[in-house]
């Protein structure tokens, strides 16, 4: 019997090919050369690639054979998930092989903020003595403002405190039980900004953090102050943190990551009080090893069919095909959940399996659930195996609940939560029909029947005459258009519920306006991640 074939894509280190072991016909090819990549894909098990490699919906289908394609790095974005998932192929990542080099590189731009350490070595070379023009300050008793709380935000907690600084952080899916456990005090963003001598930002890159900190936010800021971004290239708004170095509005910033990489022709290179370094987050030795030999083993679980804890888009493992296509609804709902909650740390959730399927193993969905919830909250890419383990470094309690009597609906799931300001959050959905279609059937205890669409618009208000035309004429003079709808309420002129889909994103400003207008006691966007 003939081995699987695993081809290597990318120059990885050699630890890698012995994780591998010698069950594998472990084949090499370039890459970035389409002609042999497809040549060599056409007989593949499984590859691995780096950043260069583009696995995109071509590349898939040459691959006919193909079960998983493992990603040596954090990001994906030269790996086409949708077109993956559609063919039944596994995506895997390394997912914490670079947390400890991304912090130590935060610390290492903070320290040379401090230090002006890079200016320094750089006039040195030119042959200029200037130790009075690269007078720094200490970071003893400074304040460190972390935004996103996450792993790497711990890591970077626990290294900065070994400097005496007081480290504050904003974190909206943080408890204050998980805040207390770090030694950090949680405070809004704007109290962040206004209080930090350094503000560094660790959240993953989605609609709603996409320019957090722009004009506004920095104006908040200490003119003494400097802001640190090695996460996501965008969440800081490069014009408005241009305008504010040039002007003095703050005193300098420390970037890895830009919009466009390379940077090329970006005024922000040419100002002194910035330091550059050319997205060096995972670049260690231990950090690109740690990523071959995590991938390595992925791809030893998949191709043998045990379950695997850095997938993606599947969970991998032995899975009932009545309960696989239950996975990508939870996770959707999973979305739509914490966008429900975002205005309170989660306390607890319970996932609620009714109807047919508690007849069989669906214990995946739990972890699919969890891998929604955390999804766009937290920096890191969040796996069926990591899943888990953000709830608990989060203080949130989690349960699953099946029950076999499903009065409305063949089966039906419910994700149900407790927030810390004492409010419950729910949201209900089922597969409907011979085609499966995805829908939404309850939010927080309203009953609709709404299919998902990528934008999702949820209001509560109060029920009176002429409300959906006020938002009506609100987004249509916005160019918002309205794709589908669907109202729910308890009784007339309670409390009701409307479930929007659009078109395309809305602008946190128009939000604000038709909530003002409508009176809404809820109003929040959700953007849901295939």
């Amino acid at each position: 019997m003939s081995k699987p074939v695993v081809l290597i894509a990318e120059e990885l280190s050699p630890a890698t090919v012995d994780a591998l072991g010698p069950d594998f016909d472990v084949r090499h090819v370039d890459g970035t050369d389409r002609s042999a990549l497809f040549a060599e894909l056409a007989t593949a098990d499984a590859i691995l690639v780096r950043s260069a490699t583009k696995m995109d919906a071509e590349a898939i289908k040459a691959a006919p054979q193909l079960k998983v394609i493992a990603r040596a790095g954090v990001g994906l974005d030269n790996v086409d998930i949708k077109a993956a998932t559609a063919a039944g192929v596994m995506v895997v990542n390394a997912p914490t092989s670079n947390i400890i080099s991304a912090a130590e590189l935060t610390v290492g731009h903070i320290l040379s903020l401090a230090r002006h350490i890079p200016a320094a070595s750089g006039a040195l070379a030119e042959g200029q003595w200037k130790r009075s023009k690269y007078t720094g300050v200490e970071l003893y008793e400074k304040t460190i403002g972390i935004i996103g709380l996450g792993r790497i935000g711990a890591l970077i907690t626990a290294r900065m405190q070994a400097f005496g600084v007081n480290v504050i952080a904003y974190d909206p899916y943080i408890t204050s039980a998980r805040a207390q456990q770090l030694g950090v005090t949680p405070v809004s963003l704007d109290e962040l900004l206004a209080q930090s001598d350094f503000v560094t930002i660790h959240m993953p890159k989605t609609p709603e953090t996409t320019g957090m900190i722009g004009e506004a936010q920095l104006k908040l800021m200490k003119p003494t102050a400097f802001v640190v971004n090695v996460a996501r290239g965008g969440l800081v708004d490069e014009e408005a943190l241009h305008a504010a170095l040039v002007a003095g509005t703050i005193a300098g910033a420390g970037l890895d990551v830009f919009v466009s990489e390379p940077p090329t022709n970006s005024p922000l290179l040419g100002l002194e009080n910035i330091i550059t370094t050319p997205h060096l987050g995972a670049s260690t030795d231990e950090a690109q090893e740690k990523a071959g030999v995590s991938v390595a083993k992925s791809v030893r679980l998949a191709l043998s069919g045990e379950l695997v804890p850095d997938a993606v888009n599947v969970a991998g493992g032995v899975i009932d095909p009545y309960v696989r296509p239950g996975i990508p609804l939870v996770e959707k709902l999973g979305q739509v959940f914490s966008g429900l909650a975002a205005h309170s740390p989660l306390t607890s959730v319970d996932i609620e399996v009714r109807g047919e399927l508690v007849d069989y193993d669906v214990s995946v969905l739990k972890l699919a659930a969890l891998k929604g919830i955390f999804t766009n909250v937290v920096s890191e890419t969040v796996s069926y195996v990591n899943a888990p383990l953000l709830a608990e470094q989060r203080g949130v309690a989690v349960r699953m609940i099946t029950d076999a009597v499903s009065p409305e609906y063949r089966n039906v799931i419910t994700l149900r939560g407790a927030l810390a300001d004492g409010s419950q959050v729910s949201v209900s959905g089922t597969l409907m029909g011979t085609k499966q279609i995805e829908k939404i059937t309850e939010v927080n205890g309203y009953d609709v029947e709404v299919p998902f669409a990528k934008n999702l618009i949820v209001m509560i208000y109060t029920d009176r005459p002429g409300i959906v035309a006020v938002y009506g004429r609100e987004f249509g003079e916005a160019s918002i258009n309205i794709a589908g709808m669907q109202i729910a309420r308890h009784e007339a002129g309670g409390k009701a519920l409307s479930v929007l889909t659009v078109d395309s994103e809305v602008p946190a400003g128009l939000l604000a306006s038709v909530r003002a207008a409508i009176d809404a006691d809820v109003m929040v966007e959700i953007d849901i991640t295939e």
